[in-house]
């Protein structure tokens, strides 16, 4: 069954800025805990990801995934390749510029091929949106502004 969510979190840093942070893709495990590893397989001509492998643990399960991302000037998207734990994931970044802040929409859609209990899906998608806006927040601030 496939559950979907979206959160917004405001962030102050300029669109290009956020971007950078979401496609330094390789470093998004020293910032999430859900990411154990990820490497890029193929880049887009301007040098953004295009195919990512990840290593990914939530739900006490850990899976290794491949996603295509693509990329506009104000969001950031990736579609689910393969994977051992889930049939599909669609998730997307869009941006807003608000004067010298963003606004940053994460919204993502998730079908497990496992079943999980209902909590359990609950707390990682829970997890995963944390990371996804709050996470992206903290590093985006300690890559632009050298603090946390």
């Amino acid at each position: 069954m496939a559950v979907s969510d979206k959160r917004e979190v405001v962030i102050e840093a300029t669109p290009s800025q956020i971007l950078d942070v979401i496609a330094d893709v390789e470093s998004t495990p020293s910032w999430s805990s859900q990411y154990q590893s990820a490497e890029v397989l193929e880049t887009h001509p301007d040098g953004r990801p295009h195919r990512v492998k990840m290593k990914v643990k939530a739900a006490g399960l850990i899976d290794e995934q491949v996603v295509d991302y693509t990329w506009t000037d104000t969001s950031a998207s990736w579609t689910l390749v393969s994977a051992g734990q889930l049939k599909s994931q669609d998730a997307t970044y869009t941006l807003t510029p608000d004067g010298d802040k963003t606004k940053v929409r994460f919204e993502i859609t998730v079908d497990p091929s496992v079943p999980l209990p209902g909590f359990v899906l609950k707390r990682a998608m829970k997890g995963a949106m944390e990371t996804a806006t709050d996470g992206l927040r903290k590093q985006v601030l300690k890559v632009t502004k050298g603090g946390t």
